[in-house]
């Protein structure tokens, strides 16, 4: 009979990672800057300014039944400006959708 020697063996741990208190707060603290940072560079793209932009004259509309964007745009646009005028109607009245609604009153450009 001849003996065979054992070679140790070495445990490999494949449990979960557990933070420590003080690692919780790194991981969130380095979290928090990264939102910030992100926040910081993305809003430098839109700035306010003290003066006040180009006056343009407007009329305002009271929307009747079955009136749409489309139709509104289409009585004081030119030829084949229609989908500008739409889209200048939604940007001078903060409009997030094509949607309106009968008494609504809506503010159109007028030239």
């Amino acid at each position: 009979m001849s003996t065979m020697s054992l070679s140790p063996t070495t445990h490999i741990h494949t449990g979960q990672l557990r933070l420590t208190r003080r690692g919780r707060v790194v991981v969130f603290v380095a979290a928090m800057l990264v939102v910030m940072g992100a926040a910081l560079f993305l809003g430098n793209t839109s700035m306010a300014t003290n003066h006040s932009g180009t006056e343009q004259p407007t009329q305002a509309v009271v929307v009747e039944s079955g009136d749409t964007l489309w139709s509104i745009a289409g009585e004081v646009a030119g030829d084949g400006e229609v989908r500008d005028m739409v889209h200048a109607i939604k940007q001078l009245n903060a409009l997030d959708s094509s949607v309106l609604m009968t008494g609504q009153t809506i503010f159109v450009p007028i030239s």
